[in-house]
């Protein structure tokens, strides 16, 4: 049996000495922060197209801006999602390509900006996806700009940009699963929250169960119905049991409908329903149970629609190697980083799932996503900056050892 492979060996002090200094800096920091501004200024929830589109242009332009011309960009386009964009910069390491992936739509409605501006106080900066993910966005174009200015070794950064991760990724998952394909490493710029990375990432089911029912006057004939709003109900109660929190499998019926007016048995009802898992065995089980569902009525149809949309992502031996070298950067720049294993899914599901090395939050810390309090840390943006940059100079170092 062959040895494992050893972690890439991180970057000397002095290397890392001088990317902390030089993202600290307050004309880099008010910098980032302006083109972090520029970014939330732009609306780009996952629903409108034309703001999506307004989102891609502008990504391409901070690039142009912060790093010049990429070496090859591919915008593929589509009608209905956000673009996905790919801007390739060469880097100075031969065959040596990092793929650094990140998602510009948010969860939130055009107009949101009115009432919530963008705004940074003392501590924080808040706004409609400053925290998912617009500080990663940024974050990744600043680490590469750091290594440039520099004259540090770096591998070839490939960036892939998209605008449907909110909705699932479901056009954009091949595109980035291909963008992946010979990268020794990617690094995905979801939120941090802590001073931490996302090392492990439940699995996320989306259906949507709908209950089709006989419909009647509720006073005048109710024997003749069978109401979906009925069964749905006692359904809902089955499916909810199934949760087991301690092997890290949750669901949530987050929205119910159907019916037609208070004097109507109901002759459809849905609801949406969210599950999270830890294993592969609890898909299965749960897919047995959405199979098993009955209601109490035979009148009632079930049917459910939707699939799982991101598989488990747990860490293998060439995540913990990638961990290792990001820890210790971080390590170096400041303190170790926590290992973090949480809920929500991201792309990173997809490409752990292939088997390819990935890191995951590498973006702001902060708190608050999807919702009103959302916020990044300032004083942590420049820091946030450097491991990632360090990170990047760790893997050009070893695609240099490895010749």
């Amino acid at each position: 049996m062959s040895a494992p492979a050893p972690a890439p060996q991180p970057p000397n002090g002095p290397a890392l000495s001088r990317i902390s200094a030089w993202c600290c800096t307050p004309e880099h920091r008010d910098s980032y922060l302006a083109d972090l501004r520029r970014l939330v200024e732009q609306e780009s929830p996952s629903e409108e197209k034309n703001l999506l589109d307004a989102t891609a242009d502008l990504l391409l332009e901070l690039l142009a801006e912060r790093l010049g011309e990429p070496s090859r960009t591919v915008r593929h386009r589509h009608p209905d999602v956000g673009d996905v964009i790919e801007a390739e910069y060469d880097g100075t390491v031969g065959g040596a390509v990092v793929t650094v992936v990140g998602h510009y739509d948010t969860v939130w409605p055009a107009g949101t900006l009115a009432d919530w501006p963008f705004t940074v106080t003392g501590t924080t900066a808040s706004g409609p996806g400053v925290f998912d993910m617009k500080a990663g966005l940024a974050q990744g174009i600043w680490a590469l700009r750091a290594l440039r200015s520099l004259e540090l070794p770096r591998p070839t950064v490939r960036f892939v940009f998209n605008g449907d991760e909110e909705t699932g990724s479901v056009v954009s998952q091949p595109l980035v699963e291909r963008a992946t394909e010979d990268a020794v490493a990617t690094l995905v710029l979801e939120p941090g929250g802590e001073w931490g990375i996302k090392a492990g990432r439940k699995g996320v089911g989306i259906f949507n169960l709908t209950a089709t029912g006989v419909e009647a006057h509720a006073g005048l004939d109710p024997d003749k119905g069978a109401s979906a709003v009925h069964a749905l109900a006692g359904v809902i109660g089955d499916l909810v049991a199934a949760a087991d929190p301690e092997r890290g499998t949750t669901v949530n019926v987050g929205r119910i409908s159907g019916g037609t007016a208070r004097n109507v048995i109901a002759g459809e009802a849905t609801c949406l329903v969210d599950v999270r898992v830890s294993t592969r065995e609890e898909i299965e089980r749960i897919d047995g149970v959405l199979a098993g569902l009955a209601a109490g009525d035979p009148r009632v149809t079930l049917a459910v629609t939707g699939g799982w949309s991101r598989p488990p992502m747990r860490p293998g031996p060439a995540d913990r190697r990638l961990f290792a070298l990001a820890d210790a950067v971080a390590t170096q720049l400041r303190e170790p980083l926590a290992e973090l294993f949480v809920g929500g899914g991201s792309d990173a599901n997809f490409i752990a799932a292939l088997g390819r090395p990935v890191l995951c939050g590498l973006g702001a810390t902060g708190d608050g996503a999807h919702a009103r309090h959302e916020h990044v840390i300032v004083a942590d943006l420049p820091d946030r900056v450097a491991l990632t940059a360090g990170t990047l100079l760790g893997l050009a170092a070893k695609a240099l050892s490895d010749g």
